[in-house]
């Protein structure tokens, strides 16, 4: 595809520190420092899109704007991506802007959530995406980049900025960058996105309206049940909002590989722990009713409402608690609440 002449207005600046100053003072990014969005450094990420620069992806809330190619090509190229990581990102918009996402509500809540993408399949290996060691923290480039471009996209296309489209009490580090890979070699049942109906040829993204990872730490357990029982002890709190709106929301348990084999030595398929964590990661009626400070009427139509000591899911159905396996060896885990109000989305990614 031969480049297109690119839409944006161009600016000009004496050195690279000025451009930066001028980014940060006008609020177009993060507070980290960027890489300067010239116009061939916007074109190539644009040619790595294989789409046309003016094809509009999606219309981002809270501002409601188009994210042309162009558009998300340029936070792309602040955010440090390669090229190659455009589909990647453009999926990850497209997902978001499903209605089954409600990224306004997303956006504009008060809630910590972040954009999460997961990303499964062959494009990890493609890109370099890290699923091993540290795979919610720093020290690869596509994670870091890809999912800071999501976000600057939020922010700079979206209006996503703290104070003024987001109204985050305190925010997240989540919202700096969420973006990590499934350690498909390391899971002992099928692909995730196997799971959700793909294809194992497929590459796709899931977004989560996500919290930062709650560890979950277990170096006792050695069966599948008593893994598992820590795992809903630590889903089984009040504090985050799929306690209160259990039927619209859904969460997602990130097993590391040794959690993960051990459930599975134990005999047990992917259903099979999402049934037990369904059953077991319950609240008493009667605490929340005193503390969560949410209506009855989000809990399943199956709860007696008259029954304190009735037992309440922190999710509707047991498919709402994805099981991903992620990570490299230690006995750690992580829960991830969600808005609660939403469900993810996950989108096949269109590569070249």
């Amino acid at each position: 595809m031969q480049d297109e002449p690119l839409q944006a207005e161009r600016l000009t600046f004496r050195d690279s520190g000025e451009m930066v100053e001028a980014f940060h003072s006008r609020r177009w990014t993060d507070g980290w420092p960027i890489v300067a969005p010239t116009e061939a450094r916007v074109q190539a990420m644009v040619a790595g899109a294989a789409r046309h620069a003016g094809e509009v992806i999606a219309v981002l809330p809270p501002r409601w704007a188009e994210a042309s190619v162009e558009h998300i090509a340029i936070n792309a190229v602040m955010a440090g991506c390669r090229p190659d990581y455009m589909p990647v990102v453009i999926a990850a918009l497209q997902a978001a802007c499903d209605p089954a996402f409600g990224l306004f509500s997303v956006q504009a809540t008060t809630h910590p959530c972040a954009v999460g993408v997961l990303v499964t399949g062959p494009v990890v290996e493609k890109i370099g995406l890290n699923f091993s060691h540290g795979v919610f923290g720093p020290g690869h480039r596509a994670n870091a980049t890809i999912g800071r471009a999501v976000r600057l996209c939020l922010i700079n296309v979206g209006g996503g900025l703290p104070g003024l489209g987001d109204q985050a009490t305190q925010g997240s580090p989540a919202k700096y960058t969420y973006c990590f890979a499934e350690n498909e070699a390391a899971t002992p049942w099928a692909p995730f996105r196997v799971d959700k109906g793909f294809s194992r040829a497929d590459s796709t993204v899931t977004v989560f309206s996500g919290e930062s990872p709650h560890n979950i730490n277990d170096h006792v357990c050695t069966s599948a049940h008593t893994t598992l029982t820590v795992i809903a002890d630590v889903m089984a709190t009040i504090g985050h909002n799929n306690a209160g709106s259990v039927v619209r929301g859904d969460v997602f348990v990130v097993l590391g590989p040794e959690h993960a084999h051990t459930i599975a030595a134990g005999g047990l398929s992917r259903q099979d722990a999402q049934q037990f964590l369904y059953e077991t990661a319950r609240n008493r009626l009667g605490k929340l009713k005193t503390r969560a400070l949410y209506r009855s009427s989000m809990w399943p139509a199956w709860v007696d409402v008259q029954n304190d000591d009735a037992r309440v899911p922190v999710v509707g159905k047991p498919s709402d608690i994805h099981i991903v396996v992620s990570g490299g060896p230690g006995k750690h885990s992580a829960f991830i609440p969600t808005f609660g109000t939403y469900k993810s989305v996950t989108r096949r990614i269109d590569l070249p």
